[in-house]
């Protein structure tokens, strides 16, 4: 396909890759080498190896390489970025950020449901279960929002249904380099638990907290005042929830509305390229926060195989 759409003068602009992660390099190589814009789900890579030599041909081709890491495209997450930059919560502390599932509870892949087939198989996912499926999420969402870079962590991985040969539950204590402490839980046999991704970020004047399952609401707390509930579009919207926001205040918008702009982004981005614009101000997801996530998987199970050992990203 690589092959036959570069020799078109009418080829394919950009391929999206939703294909299990093993097969993610293989296929975004063939596209980039050929510079067609490359478009690709989470986890970059099964393997920090394979991460390293797709970065390196990403920035070596004249194509674009966007990330879908797709909650960076709620409205009150780039709202959150924009306060946390901005200095409302002061100089920060302390980062919490969970994501807990309950749908690996029981052995499903033992009973022929797909997904959880190859999320559980390392020859497909890579080297992490829960950290690299849902793990990579929760710890984009804290680096995304804060702009804070990991010196080290200590991870402890479980595999708690019989059988399985990845993690589904992982504790991970994090140490960012300007001395930000952090604490990353994720979890995929949490009962009763749908897709809990939850982000609380304490600085010394204030603190705010955002939770998935109601994606349009943000609290924000000045230290020794009320809670504040900013919302999508709403009244104090900064423009980052402004621009991301498609309807009025008050109606649902959420998963389906961030993967949309994310791929808008990454279209006007193409275009811009295409035409010899300057490239428009963005907050894509690029090939070396995809790298940041394989290598932030790694260093979980290296320091869960040495019984939660201090490890640094490599």
């Amino acid at each position: 396909m690589a092959k036959r759409e570069a020799r078109r003068k009418d080829g394919i602009e950009a391929v999206a890759v939703v294909t299990p992660n093993h097969l993610h390099y293989a296929v975004a190589r063939e596209f980039l080498k050929r510079d067609i814009d490359v478009i690709c789900d989470k986890p970059l890579t099964g393997t920090l190896p394979e991460a390293r030599r797709l970065a390196r041909l990403a920035e070596r081709s004249k194509a674009l390489f966007i990330l879908t890491h797709n909650y960076t495209g709620y409205p009150m997450i780039r709202q959150a970025r924009e306060m946390v930059a901005d200095g409302e919560l002061g100089r920060l502390r302390l980062v919490n950020v969970e994501y807990p599932q309950d749908w690996l509870t029981e052995p499903v892949e033992q009973q022929g449901v797909k997904q959880a087939e190859w999320r559980t198989d390392p020859d497909r996912s890579g080297t992490g279960g829960a950290i690299g499926d849902i793990g990579t999420h929760a710890f984009n969402l804290a680096q995304f929002v804060t702009r804070l870079e990991l010196d080290r962590l200590s991870a402890d991985l479980d595999s708690f249904a019989p059988g399985r040969r990845l993690d589904d539950n992982a504790h991970v204590m994090l140490r960012f380099e300007s001395g930000v402490k952090g604490l990353l839980w994720c979890s995929q046999v949490a009962p009763g638990v749908e897709n809990g991704l939850r982000l609380r970020i304490f600085g010394d004047r204030g603190g705010l907290e955002w939770f998935q399952e109601e994606p349009g609401r943000l609290w924000v707390t000045r230290h020794g005042e009320p809670k504040r509930l900013y919302t999508r579009n709403g009244a104090g919207a900064t423009p980052g929830n402004t621009a991301s926001s498609r309807i009025p205040p008050g109606h649902p918008e959420g998963y389906l509305e961030a993967f949309a702009n994310l791929y808008a982004e990454a279209a006007e981005a193409i275009r811009a390229r295409r035409e010899g614009r300057p490239a428009p101000a963005n907050l894509l997801p690029s090939v070396n926060d995809g790298l940041r996530g394989v290598a932030f998987v790694d260093a979980c199970v290296r320091s869960s195989a040495r019984d939660a050992a201090w490890v640094r990203p490599r």
